[in-house]
């Protein structure tokens, strides 16, 4: 061994001082390696070229030199000590090793070698000595310095045990009785959660809508973690270690601190030789600047001597040194980057305490030291996110373990011990809050206190709010000991005290004061507080001198329950002040913002004191009545209700339910439930128990199903056991990877009591096969579950018939998903076996990852058909169901066939099976399709992208012939597509299996023998391109497939000679109907054959040819399916129905086809019987060509429609289209359409009927009118002339006016959108008034455009005109009265928005005149709305004629007047100017002796929304109601007078001709409604009220 027995002093020596010595060489490796040479042989070191960790090579090096003997070592340790300026502690452990006076001086020749070693290679080393004497002063410094260093040392675990420890003194023992929230007990070690800090930096840029400073939780490693663990070094050596702990309030942050510091003064924590422990809120006091060192001695503990040589040592030691900085949440200045000091700080540089704090955790200060941070997650500064490598932790509390450790701590001496323990274990919502240590305590205290006095009932308070108030209680009733009077008297004893400690509480924090002196407490708030343990006392120190003594709440969250206490007792708080503080928003600040830091629980105590149990406590302190202290409360709950109206995020949805169950009202709980939308999103925060209790309350106490949606928050189980009771949710969502099966098997226990929950999803998680057995199997007893969601997980071999075992027993389940969970392919099998042996199950669709199950109908009862024969299933079972089985790219491969069968041959019930995606084959295919007859699918089978060639497709055409219940074939090679579709047939279902899976002859025969009539069959098999040697092979397999009716064989480019090889066999093919060749690459004399086939195949119904050119070789399409009518017109014109049924489609697309291919294909169709449809689209027909075809119409003797679309016709062409009509007399319709579509539809005979013509968007224009009008005058019956959206213009206009004399017709004539103006307008007016056979004409100029004439060639009484939106000018306007005048036989005029003025209205009421009967005239302006009703019969008395109609409708701006012919009264123009000459009263009595005139006939009398003032209510009722002829009246919607309301009902009893009266919507008031039903009867002739 290299070292001897008599040396083993100095091997412990060794190996104590290694770790230092590891530590200080790394930082020194260069000057290691070099002088390490001088001691070790060169090969030694050869090995260390691998090693790149400097810790490690440094190591190695030590052990070489400790194996190369204890002469090498000693030599290498004095050497080291020489020249290096060593840590005075590492250093006298080095001397120890090297022995005293053995071997302590090197010999003369290495010491000569050594010194000129040093002056070449170590000059600037910082610690050389030149001279062996001056390392002896040195020495005797450095012991100096670590005397003092270590009796500071000792000095500081005295004081810490004396502050911290677990034994103080005897008089402090007996306070802590009293001291709540202190652990006096034994310590319960608390729940440590590590996080990964460095996720936090990518957070700072985001919103903030979760807890600021958190971890991202998602993102957490979320691992228990021990105190001791927090101090393993993870930074690289000399690098300052940041620990930050955040926890909520009461979870134990300052204890935990206390605890730190009692253990390392007991030795626990040996890699720490100083601790130092920081309080905040005590460093808030400083209003100076330090220095480091000042802050170490002066603020916690001063040196007795020496103190620059201890500091010293401390900076030599700062890897060693702890400081602890408690309760950053509590500094009440901004702590950011720009608190950091600038530039390089020095020791001596003063700064503040932010700076200190800051340039300590950037290692600028005390390089090298570990600085633990705690605080409330509500704050983290930004220095500590983006400069900082730190490590991150959370203090969850208690568990439930911890929780029971620590009840049985504090009831050790009481017999009762068990019965507290099982009390609260029994209450759920007591044991969420006793998760939190601060509340543990105070549940204990209450508990004991309760036991003592009643040990069989024990009724504990429901909130914090309660505990806090009856904790309070008990201290005060302690100090009286059993004679204390009633609570109510202790309160009144003390209540001066109470108050001003809420008033010390309140001032406290809105001044952001945490710890008060002597001079801000008054001495009997003093004496009251620390007698009954509620604050606590300690030195502060905030400079050199001596210490004072300072004062804070025992917690923080007492301070703020007596600051809410304040509010609510304190008159001079009223509503308006208690609405300002009480703000959840106020609490989510942002994190560079100090407004209500130290207010984490005040909203919840103010919450908490509005319920009604403590209204009694508060009426006692505040010496006030119920209605007083109910006033106050109302303030805050209402104020809780609003914010519930707000939008909220996740934790401050949290909070506000925390309110809510402070308060204990269930109406206010059922309030804000409602206002939360029904659906609860959290993402990315923790929550605890007691946050799921307060969740759960608000849920339950509403009516309203719920959606609760947790997406990445971190939660433990416990909080999982109080979902339990939530009754009221619908939709639960889990999304987080930390879900995994222990979550699973936790939330199973919970889902019984869930009674209504409906969708169940937990994704994103780690839930492997065993926890969703687990789940699933708690799943089962919820019958009312609708589906299930495990995307995204772990679930890679589950326990498939077990798991659907259970579903088939849920008998509403609807949906399962299993996506995204890596399932094997033997899995996906097994799943599909499964499924159809699952008598609910609906469908199974797998895609990829994809997986997803459904369900339909209940079948719980109905036993598995895989444990069933195929005989026994046949007798006893009835498929019900239709099964849908989804395997798409799966791999699936030719060697799993023969399985995939027996799945499907396993199902009587299968619909769609789609194994589309895989790698069949055509081995595989043909496998399957062997099978085919014995298979039971009822609609399709998708064998697509299966790698199927020629042969593949074969065996797909052969099934045709093979299985009776196919319908259709559909492939494409291009596009990898097959997919067999069939038709349902019940007899189906009797076919027995077969053993064997291949055809024999006898199979084949009984088939054909047996087989019945069947449906038409259809193979499409499209865009595949075949060659020359494939056409071979398939035609033999066509030329089979007799039982087709339809054959789709396009894009192949079959050309001429494949066409040909395909009519060789296309007469077998007796049940063939349509055929359809597009893109064969088909020359023209093909289609001219195909064509011809028409006459010589009968069964062919149509033939479509598509894509084919003179010059060029395209595609054709022919299809030979039965006409259907596609057309309601012609449905109408068509004579025969049967011939239709029975007819034939001729298409011929997308080719060049000149004059002379027209006539000879016109010849061929000529000769096709029962030919009904022609298309020749796309084919550029020119002029000739179309007037050749159009010649052909005659012959066509069964044609119904020919159609030519996309074909530029030009002008004459299109006079030519028109023209057809006069060529064929069966032509019904011609319909021409952007010059480009034609349509021409034909009748069955040529008996008279009536023709449309519709030349729509041709632009058609002058040029075409005259040849137009001769091709409509050579045709009688005329029904429709639509030349819309053409080019006529005005002079078109006139041009076609002019001849429509000549058009002896009755029809409808339309020439919208024509560009006519107001002139052309008038020129149709002209027309109108001379042109007898015109009898309507309907005008727009709006947007619309219209312009509709109907011509009738019999005597119509009608004459109809209607101008709308004209915009007539006024010249404009007197033309239109001139017109007017000369149109005698005008029966109405309707005139709207026409821009017609009130002058202009009146010149046209006296143009319209008629030789004899009724005319009617409306006009519709904005003026009518504003004119008065006396205005309005003014101007109706100016029209000619007697008024039988007056029609006021001011909210449709309408004036109506009907008006009868002859007149025999004198002129307008003579009483006018008469009436003109009288003085004002005689001219009102002439105006209404002259209404009564002309008015004597009137009929109908009709007002809406009307203001009638008193004298023209009085002319109403004295003039117009006593007409003898008035059958109608209506006054609707109207406003008027209480007097005219009283005049018009008297007038109404004078009413003997009125037949229908409407009152509708004139708020007759109560007292008018009795004097109109005594009207009413007055009124013998009334039929119709309203």
């Amino acid at each position: 061994p290299p070292f001897q027995n008599d040396d083993l002093d100095m091997e412990a020596a060794v190996a104590s001082a290694r770790p230092q010595l590891v530590e200080f060489l790394s930082h020194h490796l260069g000057w290691l390696l070099t002088t390490s040479r001088h001691f070790l042989p060169g090969m030694a070191l050869n090995g260390l070229d691998g090693i790149t960790d400097h810790r490690e090579k440094v190591s190695v090096l030590l052990d070489l030199l400790e194996k190369a003997g204890p002469a090498t070592w000693k030599q290498f340790a004095q050497y080291l000590c020489m020249e290096c300026d060593l840590p005075l502690d590492l250093e006298i452990l080095l001397i120890s090793s090297a022995g005293e006076g053995n071997g302590a001086l090197i010999s003369c020749h290495s010491k000569c070698s050594f010194d000129m070693f040093l002056t070449s290679q170590f000059s600037g080393f910082a610690g050389r000595r030149r001279h062996r004497s001056s390392s002896v002063s040195d020495k005797d410094v450095k012991q100096q310095r670590l005397d003092s260093a270590e009796k500071y040392r000792h000095l500081l675990i005295d004081s810490i045990r004396q502050r911290y420890g677990s034994r103080r003194a005897a008089g402090a023992a007996a306070q802590e009785q009293t001291q709540p929230l202190a652990f006096s007990q034994a310590f319960v070690n608390l729940v440590i959660r590590h996080s990964k800090a460095s996720h936090l930096k990518e957070r700072m840029d985001k919103p903030r809508q979760d807890v600021a400073g958190a971890p991202e939780p998602e993102e957490c490693a979320d691992t228990a973690v021990k105190v001791s663990d927090l101090f393993c070094s993870v930074v690289p050596s000399g690098t300052t270690k940041v620990i930050f702990l955040f926890g909520k309030p009461g979870t134990g942050k300052t204890m935990l601190m206390h605890r730190i510091c009692q253990k390392w003064a007991e030795g626990v924590l040996p890699q720490f030789l100083f601790t130092f422990l920081f309080e905040f809120r005590q460093l808030n006091l400083l209003k100076r600047k330090l220095t480091l060192k000042e802050l170490l001695f002066d603020l916690f503990l001063q040196p007795e001597d020496s103190p620059d040589a201890v500091f010293q040592n401390l900076l030599e030691n700062a890897w060693r040194t702890l400081i602890i900085f408690d309760g950053l949440d509590e500094f009440a200045a901004n702590m950011d980057l720009s608190s950091s000091s600038k530039g390089g700080p020095t020791l001596t540089s003063r700064m503040s305490i932010s700076e200190l704090f800051v340039d300590l955790c950037h290692g600028k200060l005390l390089p090298g030291c570990t600085v633990l941070v705690t605080s409330r997650p509500k704050r983290l500064p930004n220095f500590l996110l983006n400069t900082v490598e730190f490590l991150l932790a959370e203090i969850w509390g208690f568990d439930h373990e911890k929780v029971e450790e620590y009840v049985s701590h504090y009831f050790h001496q009481y017999s009762f011990k068990e019965q507290a323990i099982a009390h609260l274990k029994s209450n759920a919502k007591l044991l969420s809050m006793c998760l939190i240590p601060a509340l543990c305590y105070v549940v204990c205290v209450c508990l004991e206190y309760l036991l003592l006095k009643h040990q069989r009932s024990v009724e504990l308070p429901q909130t914090m709010t309660q505990f806090y108030i009856k904790m309070l209680l008990i201290f005060i009733n302690k100090q009286q000991g059993e004679h204390a009077d009633g609570e109510a008297t202790q309160l009144n004893c003390n209540k001066k005290a109470i108050l001003g400690l809420c008033d010390l509480a309140l001032k406290g924090l809105e001044d952001k004061k945490l710890v008060f002196y002597v001079g801000d407490i008054p001495e009997h708030v003093k004496e009251f507080a620390s007698l009954h343990g509620l604050l606590t006392v300690f030195e502060v120190k905030t400079s050199g001198t001596c210490p004072e003594a300072g004062y804070a709440f025992v917690h923080l969250s007492l301070q703020e329950f007596f600051a809410a206490l304040c509010l609510m007792v304190s008159r001079r708080v009223d509503k308006n002040y208690l609405k300002k503080k009480f703000s959840l928003k106020s609490k989510w600040t942002l994190k560079n913002e100090a407004k209500t830091e130290f207010m984490e629980s005040f909203h919840i105590f103010l919450s908490g004191l509005s319920s009604k149990e403590c209204r009694t406590f508060l009426m006692l302190l505040a010496e006030q009545d119920e209605a007083w202290v109910q006033d106050k409360q109302d303030t805050i709950l209402q104020s809780l209700k609003k914010l519930a109206a707000t939008h909220l995020t996740g934790p401050k949805v949290i909070e506000l339910c925390h309110c809510t169950f402070e308060t204990q009202d269930l109406k206010v709980a059922q309030h804000i439930g409602s206002l939360l939308n029904f659906k609860y999103e959290f993402k990315n925060f923790r929550l605890t128990p007691l946050d799921m209790s307060a969740l759960v309350f608000v849920i339950n106490s509403g009516q309203d199903l719920t959606y609760l949606d947790f997406a990445g928050c971190l939660m433990d189980i416990d909080s999982l056991e109080v979902l339990a009771g939530c009754n009221n949710i619908e939709h639960l969502s889990f999304r987080s990877r930390r879900c995994g099966d222990d979550f699973a098997s936790a939330l199973s226990k919970s889902l019984r009591g869930m009674g209504s929950l409906k969708k169940l999803e937990l994704t994103g998680g780690s839930i492997t096969a065993e926890g969703m057995t687990n789940l699933v199997q708690a799943s089962s007893q919820c019958l009312q579950l609708e589906e299930i969601n495990l995307q995204d997980n772990r679930i890679r071999d589950p326990e498939v018939k077990r798991v659907m075992d259970l579903f088939s027993r849920m008998e509403k389940l609807k949906k399962i998903d299993l996506s995204n969970n890596d399932l094997s392919l033997n899995a996906v099998l097994i799943l599909a076996k499964e499924v159809i042996a699952c008598q609910n199950a609906a469908e199974l669709r797998v895609r990829k990852d994809t997986v997803m199950i459904y369900f339909s109908g209940p079948s719980g009862k109905v036993p598995r058909s895989l444990d069933l024969r195929w005989e026994e299933r046949k007798e006893h079972v009835i498929p019900t169901r239709h099964v849908k089985l989804c395997l798409q790219d799966r791999s699936l491969s030719s060697q799993h066939a023969k399985e995939i069968v027996a799945i499907l041959q396993s199902c009587p019930c299968l619909s769609e099976v789609d194994l589309s995606g895989n790698k069949l084959g055509d081995e595989g295919c043909s496998c399957l399709l062997e099978s085919l007859p014995w298979i039971p699918i009822s609609k399709q089978l998708d064998l697509s992208q299966n790698c199927l060639s020629v042969n593949g497709i074969c065996s797909l055409l052969k099934s045709v012939n093979t299985c009776q219940k196919m319908m259709e074939v559909q492939v494409s090679l291009c596009h990898e597509t097959a997919v067999l579709r069939f038709t349902e047939n019940e007899e189906f279902a009797s076919l027995p299996p077969r053993e064997e899976p291949v055809f024999s002859t006898d199979d084949q025969q009984y088939g054909e023998e047996n087989q019945t009539p069947t449906a038409s069959k259809k193979i499409r098999l499209t865009d595949s391109r075949f060659q020359a040697s494939d056409l071979e092979k398939l035609y033999a397999v066509l030329k089979e497939c007799s039982s087709i009716s339809e054959l789709d064989l396009s894009n192949n480019y079959l050309g001429d000679k494949g066409l040909l090889q395909l009519f060789q066999f296309l007469p077998n093919l007796k049940m063939l109907s349509s055929l359809k060749l597009n893109d064969n690459q088909i020359s023209l004399n093909s289609v001219f054959f195909l064509a011809q086939s028409l006459s010589t195949l009968e069964h062919i119904k149509r033939m479509n040819l598509r894509g084919n050119n003179i010059s060029t070789t395209h595609g054709v399409n022919c299809s030979f399916p039965r006409v259907r009518s596609t057309s309601r017109w012609r449905s109408s014109f068509l004579a025969h129905p049967k011939h239709v049924a029975a007819g034939r489609c001729f298409r011929l697309r997308d080719c060049r086809v000149g004059p002379e291919d027209v006539t000879r294909l016109c010849q061929i169709l000529a000769q096709c019987p029962q030919l009904t449809e022609i298309d020749l689209s796309g084919n550029s027909l020119s002029d000739q060509s179309i007037e050749r075809l159009l010649s052909f119409l005659p012959y066509l003797c069964h044609l119904t429609l020919l159609s030519i679309r996309n074909n530029t016709f030009s002008p004459r062409c299109t006079v030519l289209l028109i023209n057809s009509i006069n060529l064929c007399g069966r032509i019904r319709m011609v319909e021409v359409r952007s010059s480009e579509n034609a349509f021409l539809h034909l009748g069955a005979s040529v008996r008279s009927q009536k023709t449309s013509c519709r030349l729509t968007d041709c632009a058609i224009g002058q040029g075409q009118i005259d040849e137009l009008c001769r091709v409509l005058e050579q045709r009688g019956w005329l029904a429709e002339v639509d030349l819309s959206r053409n080019q006529l213009g005005d002079e078109g206009l006139r041009c076609f006016l002019d001849r429509l004399h000549r058009v002896p017709v009755t029809c409808s004539l339309n020439l919208s959108h024509n560009r006519i103006s107001q002139d052309g307008v008038l020129h149709l007016i002209n027309a109108f008034a001379t042109c007898g056979n015109t009898a309507e004409v309907q005008v727009s100029l709006c947007s619309k455009a219209t312009l509709i004439i109907k011509l009738t060639s019999r005597d119509d009484p009608r004459k109809i005109l209607r101008l709308a939106e004209c915009n007539f000018q006024p010249e404009h306007l007197e033309k239109l009265c001139l017109l007017l005048e000369k149109c005698t036989g005008l029966t109405e005029y309707i005139s709207s928005n026409n821009n017609v003025t009130v002058q202009a209205a009146e010149r046209l009421l006296h143009s319209l005149r008629k030789n004899l009967g009724l005319l009617k005239m409306s006009i519709e302006e904005p003026w009518v709305c504003k004119e008065s009703v006396t205005n309005l019969l003014e101007l109706a008395v100016q029209a000619c004629g007697n008024i039988t109609e007056i029609t006021i409708c001011k909210d449709k701006t309408l004036f109506q007047l009907g008006v009868r012919f002859p007149h025999c009264l004198e002129k307008v123009e003579s009483v006018v100017s008469r009436l003109n000459l009288y003085k004002p009263e005689i001219k009102h009595a002439c105006f209404y002796q002259r209404v009564r005139e002309k008015c004597a006939q009137l009929q109908e009398l009709r007002w809406s929304h009307v203001e009638l003032h008193n004298d023209e209510a009085e002319m109403l009722v004295k003039i117009l109601l006593p007409l003898p002829e008035l059958k109608k009246f209506g006054l609707t919607s109207s406003s008027i007078m209480p007097t005219g309301i009283d005049y018009l009902i008297m007038g109404l009893q004078n009413c003997q001709a009125i037949e229908e009266l409407n009152l509708g919507h004139m708020k007759l008031s109560g007292a008018a409604i009795p004097k109109l039903v005594l009207a009413l009867c007055e009124m013998p002739s009334l039929k119709r009220l309203m």
